[in-house]
């Protein structure tokens, strides 16, 4: 999630309340003291020492640890030899760095440190995530080189990568589309562009990307007083708060009329339909990452707050984490576990060879009907959010609602017949944030094809009626129906405990807990439970689209 420095793009300046001109190369060391910048691994010496160059790298690693051996060796204190913030930056190194020569030496440089009297941080969590057991994601493993590639070319090994490394094809082709979003030349500055994604993530109550972004945002030059709260911004950021929170918890009461206000003549100030867009993106893409950030559990950052402490552990036994599943007698769990995946397997079979008999449209309308109301339990409402991100939301009680609430009337539904990806909203996209709805469509793509044909214990599985059921369901939540779709399939596939899982994750994240996790698929690979965030990921972040998409359409025309 990081964000590289792409020196030389330019961008429109248009005044106090718009994208202003700035330079793609903003610089995290402007905060810094002089000493403080020529040793923190940020910069000069963080691009250094991500070079493709290998002696380039062996250079940049041996001249850092020179510089920081020497102020250890200054007759100071430990806090004017070596600040938080480089501390911080050598903790991450040590834990998630790909690269084994930069882990191994940041580790020695912070037990340096600790000899020197220094008081030293230590990370809280064990892995990337709350849920999956970091050897599951060991940076040693098959999947090195995307997180190598990740690293040269980023800067840094987040914990989001780490666990979408898990699916290579896929995290390739999403940090494509994360750099057209943050980094390529366009409507918006890139100081702005974090805002925005600040601004979806509060929505969720997301710190986890509250702090990717704001570390971007005050990277790329933003304005730290802007990290304050919403009244310190741009009228014209601030503008995009109905539409924000629309997109992120009922997309489908998206008009043209919202459209209308933000870009039409007498609209003060105004966005146009390209500046527009681009924000419209990236508020449906951050939404869409919390689902997985909180549908993964992903714990913080080593250097984010709440990622590290500088308190030493506890002489105690470390206790069980309340993430883990509860202890089960392994012999039964393995026999119920074969049994309930042979029974899946069976009913996807029995729904392949069911394909050709035909169904009557008012049949299949009904049984659409049936999946979008039916009562799906969700999790307790956590407490109120973090400070930090509290301060970013306007109307925090304005959360999810059902599509249609039982006794209530319902909005028009969508049919993807009537307005599609493929059909209306990949090429309105291409036209108004040219490529964008490529790098798009590529996503889509990859996540609709992407399977190993294996379910659990079996191998050489036909997944595609699972897949498509998933991704039909998140539709079906958000009020979307495929006329040639028969949602009888999805009560066939879909356990009850995944249905809690998907809906939790897609309607109110913030909500998801462990035990919902651990609930589903029970039997499951962690690395199959991961595909399925993906799965509910993208569908959310295509539906929330094509509202906001159709609803520009009906305004251009």
């Amino acid at each position: 999630m990081a964000s590289s420095s792409v020196p030389g793009f330019t961008f429109q300046a248009n005044g106090d309340d718009n994208p202003r001109q700035m330079s793609g190369s903003g610089s995290l060391c402007r905060h810094l003291s002089d000493s403080e910048s020529e040793i923190c691994p940020t910069a000069k010496s963080l691009a250094r020492l991500c070079s493709r160059d290998k002696e380039e790298r062996a250079t940049a690693l041996e001249e850092l640890s020179q510089k920081i051996l020497v102020r250890l060796g200054l007759d100071r204190s430990g806090s004017t030899r070596l600040t938080q913030q480089t501390l911080l930056h050598l903790l991450r190194l040590s834990r998630s760095c790909p690269l084994q020569e930069v882990r191994v030496r940041a580790t020695e440089l912070l037990c340096a440190a600790q000899e020197e009297g220094i008081e030293v941080p230590r990370a809280l969590a064990s892995g990337p995530s709350a849920f999956i057991p970091a050897k599951e994601m060991l940076i040693e493993g098959p999947n090195q080189d995307i997180l190598i590639e990740s690293f040269l070319s980023l800067g840094r090994v987040d914990h989001l990568t780490m666990v979408m490394a898990l699916h290579p094809s896929y995290l390739s082709c999403f940090l494509k589309t994360q750099h057209a979003l943050f980094e390529l030349d366009g409507p918006l500055p890139r100081d702005w562009r974090h805002y925005i994604s600040i601004m979806a993530a509060a929505r969720h109550h997301c710190s986890y990307m509250v702090q990717q972004h704001s570390s971007a945002f005050l990277e790329a030059g933003g304005e730290e007083s802007w990290l304050r709260g919403l009244e310190h911004t741009p009228i014209k950021l601030r503008s995009l708060h109905t539409l924000n929170k629309l997109l992120a918890h009922r997309p489908w009461l998206i008009t043209q009329q919202h459209i209308q206000e933000l870009v039409c003549a007498r609209a003060e100030p105004r966005w146009s339909l390209a500046e527009l867009i681009h924000a419209v993106i990236l508020m449906a893409h951050t939404h869409s990452l919390c689902s997985f950030v909180w549908g993964c559990g992903l714990n913080p950052e080593p250097d984010h707050i709440g990622g590290y402490t500088f308190h030493p552990p506890s002489p105690s036994h470390i206790p069980r984490s309340p993430h883990s599943p509860a202890h089960e007698d392994g012999r039964q769990e393995l026999v119920d576990g074969a049994v309930e995946v042979a029974v899946l397997m069976k009913r996807m079979v029995e729904l392949q060879q069911q394909q050709e008999e035909e169904c009557t449209q008012e049949e299949m309308v009904t049984r659409f009907e049936r999946e979008r109301s039916e009562s799906i339990p969700t999790a307790v409402v956590r407490g109120a959010p973090p400070e930090l991100v509290l301060c970013l939301v306007e109307e925090p009680e304005f959360r999810y609602e059902d599509f249609a609430p039982r006794g209530e009337q319902s909005p028009p539904i969508m049919r993807a017949q009537d307005y599609s990806w493929e059909d209306h909203g990949f090429s309105l996209v291409q036209r108004l944030l040219p490529d964008m709805g490529q790098f798009l469509d590529e996503e889509f793509q990859v996540m609709s094809n992407l399977t190993y044909h294996r379910m659990a214990m079996h191998e050489g599985v036909d997944t595609y009626t699972l897949r498509k059921a998933l991704w039909n369901y998140i539709h079906c939540l958000y009020g979307i129906r495929y006329d040639d779709y028969d949602y009888g399939s999805v009560n066939v596939l879909l356990e009850r405990s995944l249905k809690v899982f998907v809906k939790t994750m897609a309607c109110h994240p913030e909500q998801t807990t462990a035990r919902i996790y651990h609930a589903f698929w029970r039997h499951f690979r962690h690395s199959e439970k991961v595909h399925a965030n993906l799965i509910v990921m993208e569908a959310r972040l295509q539906a929330a689209l094509l509202y906001t998409l159709r609803a520009i359409t009906y305004y251009m025309r």
